[in-house]
């Protein structure tokens, strides 16, 4: 294993598993790829390696219309072209007019960084493989300006996936693969006591009951996540609300469930 090893964080909760498989992908020298359900954490959990280890992070959001060169370098040549019109100095000087993309960033950072490639599954089927050899060989060719940007430190890589669409095989031979489960009672209690700390035990024990209760009607369309969980129990916490009416009434049920289907589903269920 690397001398660098990651844990919990006071913010972030993770299983043993978690930690070992960030700690296996920092060892090897590997791209981390995380799915999970909406609300299990795969993104902050980039946010809480960087600060457990100290180091920065650095952020690609992935959208539909992403393309991978933009994580590498953009030539600006309408700016170049907008300074040529009005005769600005140095637009002989093309390394002006190039700008570095999030994966460029982080290849030529002085220090290593954590790299977080957001959503990957969002772009199309060919952006993963695109990145095949940047992330290989940690190096890609400007050119424009006849550069080669090789990472000074190989960053942490850190990717996420909400399962939208199935990754070419060849991308995912080059990942460490983990799926984020979703927390048993244990875990989550540990977890709505990191964001509340003073929570009473018989509030939270009446939240989660009732939160897992719903978690497990057959035919509920939208499963509420961890997020949810912890803004219902600050809810109940603002509102006063009395334990004992917490299962019955289900109060503020709307920070919980969130669609029409679902609320009806649960009153029914009540």
């Amino acid at each position: 294993m690397s001398e660098l090893q990651f844990t919990s964080t006071g913010q972030y909760v993770a299983s043993e598993e978690l930690m070992a498989s960030v700690n296996v992908a920092m060892a090897l020298q590997k791209p981390l790829l995380i799915k999970g359900e909406p609300g299990t954490g795969k993104t902050m959990l980039a946010k809480a390696v960087s600060e457990a280890l100290g180091k920065k992070l650095i952020i690609w959001n992935i959208k539909s219309t992403t393309k991978a060169q933009e994580g590498l370098y953009v030539y600006d040549t309408i700016q170049r072209l907008y300074d040529g019109q009005f005769g600005e100095e140095g637009v002989d000087d093309i390394s002006r007019y190039i700008k570095l993309g999030k994966l460029g960033e982080a290849f030529d950072s002085e220090q290593q960084v954590v790299l977080l490639i957001d959503e990957i599954d969002k772009a199309d089927l060919e952006f993963p493989n695109d990145l095949l050899w940047e992330l290989d060989q940690m190096e890609f060719y400007i050119n424009e300006t006849k550069r080669t940007v090789r990472a000074k430190h190989r960053p942490i890589v850190i990717i996420t996936s909400n399962a939208e669409k199935e990754l070419p095989d060849a991308f995912l031979r080059r990942c460490i693969f983990h799926y984020i489960d979703f927390p048993n009672k244990e875990l989550m209690e540990q977890i709505v006591k990191v964001h509340h700390p003073n929570v009473e035990e018989e509030l939270l024990k009446s939240a989660m009951d009732a939160f897992y209760d719903i978690r497990a009607m057959r035919d509920i369309r939208k499963k509420p996540s961890t997020s949810e969980l912890i803004d219902w129990i600050n809810a109940l916490q603002l509102g006063g609300i009395e334990t004992s009416k917490i299962k019955s009434a289900l109060p503020f049920i709307g920070v919980v469930v969130k669609k029409d289907e679902d609320v009806q589903l649960v009153k029914h269920n009540i």
